[in-house]
């Protein structure tokens, strides 16, 4: 984990001024989120709302921006401070707390209407079951929480591939992370990190499913996508604003799922 943090710490501010970020555009009045969450959580407005691995608080200030009250936590303190200085300029109802998301109920004793969370968070997680104990020790009865995340199936090829997609790494992973290094991060390629050492834990569809299940939540919605919202593959094309697939449609995949469940 100290591994990843110095990561993300590192990353914040090549992603602050990435055009993939548009922070610009952000500050002018954009939201960042997409039609997955906005279709499935509707409206928002006066509902309390944790989000949790917010990174720098974009999407967070976002479901802001549409009435809710929100909180944002990550482990990342280069991001939060971010967070922070981003909000002092919208005046947004929205603060941002520091944590690591297990260490959560240390310095947070609140219960919220929504738990949201999304793309490219579990994969830092080594511990699905406490992830899901964390979510549903958060939602009130009859709250809600919602995931939009990248599919556990599509982590299997290799991305270092550039014309098709080659089985490398096991879905059924195990409990060790998988340890890699990478001297850029997902968006500029023009700026190199020091800090390139990764650890990732691969949770299968299954698993995660169960854990909410297990922690007392009901399942109201599961749903997968054909595409994604980052050029993941080299050989991916763009379409619209943010959506990336594949040329010509040659591998009809699930890239993306979500999952809408309630707290009874």
């Amino acid at each position: 984990m100290k591994a990843n943090l110095a990561k993300w710490n590192e990353a914040c501010k090549i992603h602050a001024k990435s055009s993939d970020y548009d922070m610009e555009g952000f500050l002018k009045g954009n939201n960042s989120l997409h039609e997955i969450e906005l279709e499935s959580l509707g409206n928002v407005k006066d509902k309390t709302l944790l989000h949790l691995q917010c990174q720098f608080g974009m999407d967070t200030l976002s479901w802001a921006r549409l009435g809710a009250r929100v909180t944002g936590v990550d482990f990342s303190d280069k991001s939060i401070n971010l967070a922070n200085e981003l909000n002092e300029h919208l005046n947004l109802p929205a603060k941002f707390i520091c944590s690591n998301i297990y260490d959560l109920p240390e310095v947070l004793d609140e219960e919220f209407d929504i738990v949201f969370t999304s793309y490219g968070v579990l994969c830092w997680l080594p511990d699905i079951e406490k992830w899901a104990s964390i979510v549903s020790r958060y939602l009130k009865r009859g709250g809600t929480f919602f995931i939009a995340e990248f599919h556990p199936f599509l982590w299997i090829f290799d991305d270092e591939n550039p014309e098709k997609l080659e089985y490398k790494y096991p879905y059924f992973y195990g409990e060790e992370p998988l340890h890699y290094k990478t001297e850029y991060t997902y968006t500029e390629q023009e700026e190199m990190i020091e800090n390139v050492d990764n650890y990732n834990w691969q949770h299968t569809f299954s698993k995660i499913i169960t854990s909410l299940i297990e922690a007392g939540l009901k399942i109201q919605e599961v749903k997968e996508y054909p595409f994604t919202f980052f050029p993941q593959y080299q050989f991916m094309e763009k379409e619209g604003r943010d959506i990336w697939t594949f040329k010509d449609n040659k591998y009809n995949l699930p890239m993306v799922f979500s999952i809408k469940a309630i707290k009874e």
